[in-house]
């Protein structure tokens, strides 16, 4: 008999628990859905909460062929093949087929470059499914036309509601007297996703007498045998481990750093994806307190792309231990985040009539550009006058931090601007 997860695997929309907020009532994967007006796009979320289920959900509704391909095993060639396969099966002015390609994020630059022709000139509808971001997975011209949809791990009112629907739905489970007293770590082991929720139900269900199932937190601690040391790079424990990397990082322990980063090299982790982390770091926890930190994670990023692991474990320690050893800073991720909410709550604000450019003869006459002041014409390559919109010209976005770096940055400014700015 087919495992749980697949007997239970929703056909239609009504059946699919969880990702309300694109295929609940009037959502936007539900509209093109039920219109069969579908256009390319990516699916991006954690395992087991429903991407190749709402693929396949596609392929029942949809009256278009339909292909699928993972890109964990298919190459140039299979891409190919079904790009054969899918100029063929067009005729007159049927609608473009559908190719799902499981993993997308899988496919080398060679294999996303063959889809290119077949995605821009409608040969067939692309749905990816990855668990990766697309932003750095998938090559811009490709990722240019897809839209992307966000997946969401499950919280716990969906996995109740599928634990549920399981018990009272299954062939099986809904001729067995099951109880379940304690949720809490069926919840927590599963992390989100479904399809480990229904892994784990079967597992305890099965390892009882058929008379009485009782589920409680001890029972399905002790029936998962969970292993502390453990690492699953699909799971609750990944999100975990890398979290507590980055906080180790962030608050300046570099023996703890190594150590999540040991966990993370010896579970099999993805080098690209710890040293994604790392440059994300660098710019907003170090900072201008430290801006080569910044090239060095760059430069980290370039080398494990180059030579991979083993070796790539030691430029991913030194450049963990160099971040966790620098003084941080936050300053430019506050100062940004400070400056969009202004301009969300100021709107377009008019450039000022000095700063703009008047490559015309009308946009002269209208003093485009008129009174600006060049810099490098004055003493010190400085010269005050005004950069921000009249409504917020006294506005102070960046707020230097008491770090060597950044305070002499604050007395060079402090210097220049003697009036109008306070650093």
């Amino acid at each position: 008999m087919l495992p749980l997860a697949e007997r239970l695997r929703p056909k239609t929309l009504d059946g699919f628990i969880g990702q309300k907020h694109l295929v609940g009532q009037g959502a936007v994967l539900r509209r093109m859905i039920e219109t069969g007006n579908i256009s390319s796009f990516i699916l991006w979320g954690p395992p087991g909460v429903g991407k190749t289920t709402l693929a396949k959900i596609i392929a029942n509704r949809m009256e278009r062929p339909f292909y699928t391909l993972s890109a964990a095993t298919a190459g140039v060639k299979d891409v190919r093949d079904v790009i054969e396969k899918a100029k063929q099966s067009r005729f007159f002015n049927n609608a473009s087929p559908i190719l799902f390609i499981d993993e997308i994020h899988r496919f080398n630059k060679s294999q996303q470059d063959s889809l290119l022709g077949a995605v821009e000139n409608g040969t067939f509808i692309l749905i990816g499914a990855t668990t990766e971001n697309p932003s750095f997975e998938v090559i811009t011209p490709l990722l240019s036309r897809c839209q992307v949809y966000v997946f969401k791990s499950l919280d716990k009112s969906d996995l109740e509601e599928l634990t549920e629907y399981a018990l009272k739905s299954d062939i099986e489970l809904k001729e067995r007297d099951i109880e379940i007293k304690e949720n809490e770590a069926l919840l927590r082991f599963a992390g989100g996703d479904a399809r480990k929720l229904l892994n784990i139900l079967e597992l305890v269900a099965n390892a009882q007498p058929d008379d009485k199932i009782i589920i409680d937190n001890k029972t399905v601690t002790e029936r998962l045998q969970q292993n502390p040391m453990a690492y699953d790079k699909d799971g609750e424990m990944h999100y975990d481990i890398i979290s507590a990397f980055i906080k180790s990082m962030r608050g300046s322990d570099p023996d703890a750093a190594v150590y999540w980063l040991a966990r993370m090299i010896e579970g099999g982790e993805d080098a690209k994806f710890i040293a994604r982390r790392m440059l994300i770091l660098a710019a907003e926890d170090v900072g201008l307190a430290n801006p080569n930190a910044l090239l060095l994670a760059n430069a980290c990023f370039d080398t494990v792309n180059k030579i991979g692991f083993p070796e790539a474990r030691i430029p991913l320690a030194e450049t963990a231990i160099y971040l966790a050893t620098s003084p941080k800073s936050n300053s430019a991720y506050m100062a940004i985040g400070a400056a969009q909410e202004m301009v969300q709550k100021t709107g377009n604000l008019p450039v000022p009539l000095h700063l703009r450019n008047a490559p015309t003869k009308l946009m002269n006459e209208l003093n485009y550009g008129k009174n600006y002041q060049y810099a490098h014409d004055f003493e010190n390559n400085f010269v005050q006058q005004q950069f921000l919109p009249d409504d917020i010209k006294n506005a102070q976005l960046w707020q230097p931090q008491h770090n060597p770096a950044e305070q002499r940055t604050a007395e060079h400014l402090k210097n220049l601007w003697k009036e109008g700015k306070k650093y």
